[in-house]
């Protein structure tokens, strides 16, 4: 069995649990790989995200936080894969994700739909997937530009995703700051599942609404701070502004522009 498969499923069992921090976790392990010695770190975090959908209560969770940076292999909570190349400042990785952005459809709220002329009992379920993936990373005295790709491969939303983001890492005292702006690309299939109205729920007379592919502006900040010699101090947040495609949508909050998740936890190499 190839090494990375445990670690795969794994991270996924870890982190199902945590819907609301999946891309967070990932990319704050990866800057804290980057500032530990450690190969494993092993603690707890604590996140929440901001609810976007009609009648949608925000969720906060508490969840293991378990990390693996090796010379080929990584894992990072919901994401794990190979380091395929790296010299230099430039770093090739292949990976799978979990994309845990489901939704019941309890969780809407049934005043909101009934407003926009929807019954919530026609809705059906937004389920997670499983997304394969290639990053390529350009680090250097400017900071670092990451661009990311991925698809689905679970035939969830058989919809794709595309990402620039640069980071710019630095030190201030004795905390590391990276704040970090982008911009992701959610191909129709992508958008038209999470965001829009379902074949199946359009035949049982569901208002059709389909946003197509959107690009999604995010902007990121992560903190973190090394004490008492082994362990780490984390916190994370990041803001994703909706387009006008997504806020359109009969399924998402009226006048929400968009969501924020926030991540604090701590960590403990070994």
């Amino acid at each position: 069995m190839s090494p990375v498969r445990p670690l795969v499923c794994l991270g996924l069992l870890v982190c199902a649990a945590a819907p609301v921090s999946a891309q967070v976790v990932s990319e704050s392990n990866r800057e804290a790989g980057q500032v530990s010695a450690s190969r494993w770190r092993i603690g707890l975090a604590v996140a929440s995200r901001e609810g976007i959908y009609a009648g949608e209560d925000g969720r906060t969770l508490v969840f293991p936080n378990v990390s693996y940076e090796g010379e080929r292999f990584f894992w990072r909570g919901a994401q794990a894969g190979v380091h395929l190349f790296s010299r230099g400042g430039f770093a090739l990785d292949g990976y799978v994700a979990g994309r845990l952005d489901g939704v019941d459809a309890d969780d809407f709220g049934a005043p909101e739909l009934a407003e926009r002329g929807i019954d919530r009992r026609l809705l059906e379920d937004r389920d997670d997937g499983a997304d394969a993936g290639m990053s390529a990373r350009w680090r250097g005295a400017a900071g670092e530009l990451e661009l990311d790709a991925r698809a689905d491969v679970t035939s969830t939303s058989e919809g794709q995703q595309a990402s620039v983001t640069y980071r710019y890492p630095f030190k201030a005292g004795g905390w590391q700051l990276t704040p970090g702006v982008g911009v992701r690309w959610l191909s129709s299939d992508l958008a038209d599942y999470y965001y829009g109205t379902l074949d199946e729920e359009i035949a049982r007379g569901v208002v059709r609404y389909r946003p197509g592919s959107v690009t999604v502006p995010t902007a990121s900040l992560i903190l973190m701070r090394p004490f008492a010699e082994k362990w780490l101090f984390i916190a994370s947040a990041e803001y994703r502004r909706l387009p006008s495609a997504l806020r359109d949508s009969p399924l998402i909050e009226r006048d929400t522009d968009g969501g924020a998740t926030v991540m604090i936890g701590f960590s403990r190499g070994f």
